[in-house]
This record gives structure tokens, sequence and C-alpha cells, in this order.
């Protein structure tokens, strides 16, 4: 049975993309197969990881689970549309300084994930941190590290604010 294909028209990192795509195809896989952005990983296809994530509209999102044709219209960012980001540089950082990185599958939707944690929760403390960040799996670092970088950043912009 052959599947209709649907067109879609949305942004990733700022750059419109138009498509015509099988309705059934998931975000993270269009990423990483159609615009070669592989920053975007794939680990548990089941949203339960974190690896994929990344933003739609301003709002962290698993790549995994959301298809494609349903960005129509939204502004989706991934890891590398964040590269000149002032928080994510700053959390690049951190992470390096607090030894935050190990393997580095999980760092992508991590960073992101950190991202949203430091914009919207600024005043966020150890165990609210580690709840936001349940989304997101590490098999490596065991999160102290991870955790420390958020904190390191949030008092940076603290003294900077």
């Amino acid at each position: 049975m052959a599947v209709n294909k649907k067109p879609v028209s949305f942004q990733v990192n700022g750059r419109t993309i138009q498509a015509t795509l099988e309705p059934r195809l998931h975000l993270a896989d269009f990423l990483r197969d159609h615009e070669h952005l592989t920053g975007t990983h794939i680990g548990c296809e089941h949203g339960v990881c974190g690896a994929c994530t990344l933003e739609i509209d301003g709002v962290p999102a698993r790549a995994c689970l959301t298809y494609t044709v349903s960005c129509e219209g939204a502004e989706v960012r991934t890891i590398e549309g964040l590269e000149h980001d002032p928080v994510m540089v700053q959390l690049r950082a951190a992470f390096t300084s607090e030894h935050a990185l190990q393997c580095g599958y999980c760092t992508p939707g991590m960073l992101v994930t950190a991202r949203d944690i430091v914009l919207r929760l600024p005043d966020a403390d150890e165990a609210r941190i580690r709840k936001e960040l349940s989304g997101n799996l590490c098999r490596c670092t065991g999160y102290v590290g991870i955790v420390h970088a958020i904190q390191k950043v949030q008092q940076q912009r603290k003294v900077t604010t």
C-alpha cells in the first residue's frame, strides 16, 4: 500500500525547509538523513532517553516522537543551531570545566535541556535541576558534573544580569 506524501514547510536553524514527506517520518530521521544535522542523536526511539532533544518553537521536544509533517510552520532548532547562543556557549564551557562530558552521546540533548533549565528556572536548586534532567539519560557521568555545570552557569548569569 502506497503512503500519501504530505507537503511541509518549516524553519530549521533559521533556514526554510520545504519537502514532501511520508507522514510517518520522524523529525530525528529527517534531520539526520535529509538535512545532515547529526547532532540530534537517536537513542531509544521511544522518547525516554532524551538524546534527540531539540527545540520546537522554543520548547524542548523529542525528535524521535515528532512527525516531521507536524512541524508545519514551526521553528526547529537543533544543537547545531544553538552554536553561537550565549547561554549555550556558557554551558559548553561549564560542561567542560565540570567534567560533565564522557562518551558524549547524551550531550546534545542534555545541553538543550540544560539551556532550558537555565533560562526557565534560573533559581532552581540541585533537587529541581535533577528533576528537570530526569528525562535525559546519561550512563557515564552520574549527573554530578552536569548539575554542577548548570549551577555554574546559573551563578554566572546572576552576576552579569
